[in-house]
């Protein structure tokens, strides 16, 4: 079109004193056309065009330009650009283009109104031939998204490298763990072994039968039971940390295959029954007599109800109340962990599935966001609902269907599909 338009205004440049009211008129339209079509082919670039002439003021600029500064042309038509955007040596750029030493130019700067932006200036002569300079085109190109996405890629692969690091750390943390569990169970049997065999006794002959020697020896003996059972309590809670770190940070995709979440709730219910009675806690058992079946993942569901249910023991006192309640929507299944606990503070609620975030004392904060992150990958959803003073329900939805792959031309996925809902369809009774 630019070579046409060229050739166009040559001919009628060489003929114009020859034309008469009409010729002029009929070029007069044509360019009111070609100008219509520039203008139009401009505003559909998602790039920003202004144009400078050779002071530097603006006469002309494109609708992008009123997308990326909210200018109008109006507005700022016959200013010169280096009052509105001062942070471009707009003399050297305007120079260079005047004088013919350089084509054009790249620059990169930010802009904070109407919202913060990371732009890139691509600047060029309209006439690199035309002696004094013939104004500038200036191209501005948004690469805010294209920045951020850079420094997130960076900032990816250096948690990338820390997590290698704290994983290999936290595995290697585990094996003496382990070990000095172990040994600290053998101390405890042995300790146990020799009280059995009447060591105070022989320890009492020995010092002459002495009875305050006899009694020393027991209350040693209990002093180290007690120790060590505190040296297990503490090895324990660093194995759970340990563990939890772990798998916060090596995630493992569900495997999912139709199944009952009543059977789920049941069974983390029966596992954790003994600390329940031992905490005095009540438990209510609200599940639904019928519930379709769910595609889930059964261990990782067990899971996210230990943590729940753990987190809610830990909220409340002797004789609290434990609900644990199902049911089911069109499209979902739910499951609802209640406590009679002292509830989450209104600006709390909203960090609690951050990682190593916790209200607790000795939490690690990451079980809920453990929690969060299975649900996330069965496509549920996870809401809490808490009142200071009154107690925290958790209620998990799982969807009914899991959302299938849609591939073109592919046969046997929308026959995988068909059956999945069929199976999912079925009702289990509970």
């Amino acid at each position: 079109m630019a070579a046409v338009t060229s050739s166009f205004l040559d001919k009628v440049l060489g003929r114009i004193g020859r034309l008469d009211a009409e010729g002029l008129q009929a070029v007069v339209q044509r360019l009111a056309r070609e100008r219509k079509f520039l203008e139009t082919l401009c505003n559909a670039i998602e790039d920003g065009v202004v144009v400078v002439d050779e002071q530097g003021r603006i006469i002309y600029l494109n609708d992008a330009v009123g997308r990326l500064l909210n200018w109008r042309l109006d507005e700022v038509e016959g200013r010169a650009i280096a009052e509105l955007v001062p942070e471009l040596n707009w003399d050297v750029i305007i120079a260079a283009g005047a004088d013919g030493r350089q084509r054009s130019s790249r620059h990169e700067f930010e802009v904070t109104y109407p919202r913060p932006r990371f732009l890139r200036l691509y600047a060029a002569p309209l006439d690199i031939e035309a002696k004094g300079g013939s104004g500038m085109a200036l191209i501005l190109h948004d690469a805010t998204e294209a920045r951020q996405k850079t420094f997130e890629a960076i900032e990816s692969e250096r948690i990338h490298s820390l997590t290698l690091l704290a994983a290999s750390v936290a595995h290697e943390i585990g094996n003496p763990l382990n070990a000095l569990h172990i040994h600290l169970q053998l101390m405890e049997r042995q300790l146990k072994k020799l009280r059995g065999t009447g060591v105070a006794a022989a320890a009492g002959r020995f010092l002459r039968g002495n009875a305050k020697a006899d009694a020393e020896c027991a209350e040693v003996a209990e002093k180290l039971e007690h120790y060590l059972e505190v040296a297990k309590g503490e090895i324990s809670r660093l194995d759970y940390i340990v563990t939890q770190f772990l798998q916060a940070i090596r995630p493992t995709p569900p495997q999912l295959s139709p199944g009952s979440i009543n059977d789920v709730a049941r069974e983390t219910l029966e596992l954790l029954q003994p600390e329940l009675e031992n905490r005095g806690l009540n438990v209510k058992e609200k599940l639904a007599r019928r519930l379709p079946l769910t595609p889930l993942d059964a261990g990782q569901m067990k899971q996210v109800l230990v943590n729940l249910i753990k987190n809610a023991m830990q909220a409340m006192t002797r004789n609290g109340t434990l609900t644990v309640q199902t049911g089911s929507t069109p499209d979902a299944v739910w499951v609802s962990i209640a406590d009679t606990g002292g509830g989450i503070a209104r600006d709390q609620i909203s960090h609690i599935f951050e990682p190593f975030y916790t209200t607790k004392k000795k939490g690690t904060g990451l079980g809920l966001m453990i929690v969060q992150r299975i649900v996330r990958q069965h496509g549920g959803r996870i809401e809490v609902e808490s009142d200071v003073g009154k107690g925290t329900m958790f209620r998990v939805s799982l969807p009914l269907h899991e959302r299938p792959q849609r591939l073109l031309g592919n046969s046997k996925t929308e026959t995988d599909t068909a059956q999945l809902r069929r199976n999912a369809q079925a009702t289990h009774e509970n």
